[in-house]
């Protein structure tokens, strides 16, 4: 249950991510610069506060007898991640761009025996398929007023990263095992990815030059609210239920309610609500993720 709570807290915070994006989109910012902006930000907020604690060699340690399985996964969690997730915001609404997301919920569950050698969860996916079709009905109706590809622009990105993420999660969690907390491997992850991020701000800089000043600072709303405070109580929740693949793909589906928190935030901030065969969609994604969290327990 505790991990359960603080899987909700942190998507609370994750919303912020695609509400943010979406209007750094509509303001035309180039998402290299979206991207790279969130985690260099993240660096120094990070190191102040293990600093402050003392935590900070603890890491570097760790990070110097695993140097190439930190760069390897912090890369794939985070860039491979973080990247399509903001070039899919150039091609869907916030609430569009966080129902699809809702498939690495699918796809943490199904690489479970190629992470480790626990059995596949069989029946939360079987369940989960009702997330699927909910997906299915919010895309389905986006493309009645997009085109093929730009609805693929929106789709493909957002199933790269809902692979990259919980992949370079559970990796990284395979190799501090219990040495780090999670800030601190939130903070690893982030210097470790750091040499990908230096390339993607000097692309973001040569094809559109340097940021506005509404994009450096809506990414460093992004930075301190989901980078650092979504993603250290995520990783905490994964931490408490790392050893269970059923329970673990359950604190991974909490990010769900991401879907309800970013509709409820882009209205604040004027966004449209989705159609009602949208909300449907929604509707049923949630349903599915209920219905499998009490079934597969």
């Amino acid at each position: 249950m505790n991990a359960f709570i603080l899987g909700v807290t942190s998507a609370l915070f994750f919303s912020i991510t695609f509400i943010l994006n979406e209007h750094i989109s509509s303001t035309q910012g180039n998402f290299l610069w979206t991207a790279s902006l969130r985690y260099i930000f993240m660096l120094p907020i990070l190191f102040l506060i293990l600093l402050s604690k003392k935590q900070i060699a603890d890491v570097f340690q760790c990070i110097k007898e695993y140097p190439m399985k930190w760069l390897v996964w912090s890369t794939v969690g985070f860039g491979l991640f973080y990247v399509p997730l903001c070039f899919a915001a150039n091609y869907g609404e916030g609430w569009l761009v966080a129902s699809t997301w809702q498939i690495t919920i699918i796809t943490g569950a199904l690489m479970t025996p190629f992470i480790s050698k626990q059995k596949m969860p069989t029946t939360f996916l079987k369940l989960s398929t009702i997330i699927l079709l909910g997906i299915a009905i919010v895309q389905l109706e986006n493309f009645k007023v997009i085109s093929l590809k730009d609805g693929l622009y929106g789709i493909i990105p957002v199933i790269i990263g809902a692979f990259a993420y919980p992949l370079g999660n559970r990796k990284m969690m395979m190799v501090v095992k219990n040495r780090l907390n999670s800030t601190q491997r939130v903070f690893g992850m982030t210097l470790c990815s750091l040499p990908f991020w230096l390339v993607i701000s000097f692309l973001g800089f040569h094809t559109s030059g340097i940021p506005s000043t509404n994009q450096v600072v809506s990414s460093l709303f992004v930075a301190v609210f989901s980078g650092v405070i979504a993603t250290t109580i995520f990783f905490k929740a994964t931490d408490l239920v790392k050893h269970n693949p059923n329970k673990l793909a359950i604190v991974e589906a909490t990010q769900a309610t991401e879907i309800v928190f970013t509709i409820l935030g882009g209205v604040v901030l004027g966004a449209n609500l989705p159609s009602s065969f949208s909300i449907l969609g929604i509707g049923i994604i949630i349903i599915g993720i209920v219905v499998s969290n009490l079934k597969s327990v």
